[in-house]
């Protein structure tokens, strides 16, 4: 059996779902009567559904009961669903199969670790649901990233030790996550953003086979 096993965040580093977000959060701030720009959508990525909301009524500077925000999220889901209901392999990121067939080809296993209540259907519309050794997503934990238990629990899946487990994220709390359970992390995205990763790419097409060949050998630290 190989001993490294690989986690993959979803939105942001197989599929670019934070712009459907972007678009139903947007639509709610409208409706509250203040503006909600993608500056402010960044502080949203890779946080749960319920913190996000938060975040964006002290935004706002707006206060709720309890039950309209349990309806607000619910209205929110079901716009943010009517977009990726519309998904298809063609919003599969640039790199994302190449790196999966290079797996395949080593015998790495990889699973999901996502924030993501969507993520099944997500991966379904793309094609890409049957290719995964397991799913850990919104529905599995109950802790949000920065919290290492989605990759915990993704490590369980693999079967492997978290020190075998390679991580791929976008997002600073997932790259927090990651680190904490003392898994190699790779940061997806802009690097002085997440320089708290052990390793940093723009995207998943400068992941090459060699790289990931030199990870097989390499094992985080518990420190």
């Amino acid at each position: 059996m190989n001993k490294t096993g690989v986690i993959f965040d979803l939105d942001g580093v197989i599929v670019d779902t934070a712009k459907y977000h972007f678009l139903a959060w947007k639509h709610l701030a409208d409706t509250l009567g203040f503006e909600f720009t993608e500056a402010h959508n960044e502080l949203l990525k890779g946080v749960s559904r319920v913190r996000s909301l938060e975040i964006l009524l002290d935004i706002g500077q707006i206060s709720l009961s309890e039950a309209r925000k349990q309806d607000i999220l619910i209205s929110k889901n079901e716009e943010y669903l009517s977009y990726i209901t519309k998904m298809g392999a063609d919003e599969i990121l640039p790199g994302a199969e190449n790196l999966l067939d290079t797996l395949d080809q080593l015998g790495i296993k990889y699973v999901l670790g996502s924030a993501s209540k969507n993520a099944s259907l997500i991966l379904k519309q793309v094609g890409l649901f049957n290719r995964f050794t397991g799913i850990v997503d919104g529905n599995s934990v109950s802790k949000a990233k920065p919290d290492p238990e989605v990759f915990l629990i993704g490590a369980k899946l693999l079967q492997l030790a978290p020190k075998n487990c390679i991580v791929f994220e976008d997002a600073i709390a997932g790259v927090e996550a990651a680190n904490k359970a003392h898994m190699i992390s790779i940061g997806i995205g802009d690097k002085k953003t997440l320089h708290q990763a052990d390793y940093n790419f723009n995207d998943l097409t400068e992941i090459s086979t060699d790289f990931i060949k030199a990870l097989m050998n390499h094992k985080k630290e518990n420190v």
